[in-house]
């Protein structure tokens, strides 16, 4: 039993002697997500494709949780929201964040580290903006806090926004409402919004994985996020969900239009398709190339597999 103690606490330093701004090794970021198999980041994050991401800006966040339902992820849903723009929706890829309530000792050791060894500059918070590129999502963890747990104002959701041309998801605060309001295509999904500045807390994790509510996050997982909440698909998984999804609006447009004409009724479209209604939406979505395209193999293998 010491033994095995003290192997533990051996291979906790090592770790944490890995550490680079307590962002976690890039051999345990490729095991956490080890069915992801395609492209990476160099720190290891998936790198899902800049097209899979424009597809997802498409699809409705309803049927893509009912995807991830289906095979199992009931737990990647969070509501709960404040937003600045109620019509402005964040999709991309995760880049984590975990604060924690600051203590002199860890925050000291944290910024000295980080500032002389690392050439960071100013305060942990700033850390991760300077880890994002294009197509990025900062989503952060401050436990919730609210008066001074304030993670960006208008300086940083400028920097931000510059660096990702995208959105930011905070369980915690932000401040400047009104400047962030003036910043076209930003929006940000938080608690609340505070006046006050950031105070008391320090980073404790970089891309690593955090708690947004009920849902645990890994770096990489596709952030979809709406009105209805912020929904984050595993990376693994992004494909099939969006893929799907896709197929869903695809269906339920077709089915308004037929049920409407009267040439098939509800029942007939909620239930698996029969060879002549799946012969006739393939001419329907020939009319509408704004949707797509689609194989019959490629129909016949989504409804075999329809639970939606």
């Amino acid at each position: 039993m010491k033994f095995r103690l003290a192997a533990f606490v051996a291979a906790a330093c090592c770790v944490a002697g890995s550490l680079t701004a307590q962002t976690i090794p890039k051999e345990e970021l490729m095991f956490l997500t080890s069915e992801w198999k395609g492209d990476r980041f160099p720190d290891g994050r998936p790198k899902l494709s800049d097209d899979l991401v424009e597809r997802a800006k498409h699809i409705g966040i309803d049927d893509a949780w009912t995807v991830l339902k289906n095979e199992g992820y009931v737990n990647q849903f969070e509501g709960g929201w404040k937003l600045i723009k109620e019509d402005v929706p964040v999709t991309g890829r995760a880049v984590t964040a975990m604060f924690m309530p600051s203590r002199p000792d860890v925050e000291k050791i944290i910024k000295e580290r980080g500032i002389s060894k690392q050439g960071r500059k100013g305060n942990t918070n700033t850390w991760p903006i300077e880890t994002l590129t294009k197509g990025d999502v900062y989503v952060a963890d401050a436990f919730g806090k609210i008066g001074g747990g304030t993670l960006m104002g208008a300086t940083l959701g400028n920097a931000i926004f510059s660096k990702t041309g995208n959105g930011v998801v905070f369980n915690g605060a932000a401040r400047d409402l009104q400047e962030l309001q003036n910043i076209n295509g930003f929006n940000a999904f938080v608690r609340d919004f505070h006046p006050s500045f950031l105070e008391e807390m320090v980073l404790m994790g970089l891309n690593a994985p955090i708690r947004i509510g009920q849902v645990m996050v890994l770096p990489g997982d596709l952030v979809i996020a709406q009105r209805e909440g912020v929904l984050f698909v595993p990376a693994h998984m992004a494909e099939q969900v969006v893929s799907t999804a896709e197929f869903v609006t695809r269906k339920d447009q077709f089915g308004f239009e037929m049920v409407k004409s009267g040439k098939y009724t509800t029942g007939q479209i909620d239930s698996q398709w029969t060879d002549d209604i799946k012969t006739n939406f393939l001419t329907w979505l020939g009319r509408h190339p704004e949707l797509g395209s689609m194989t019959r193999p490629e129909l016949d293998k989504m409804m075999s597999k329809r639970t939606w």
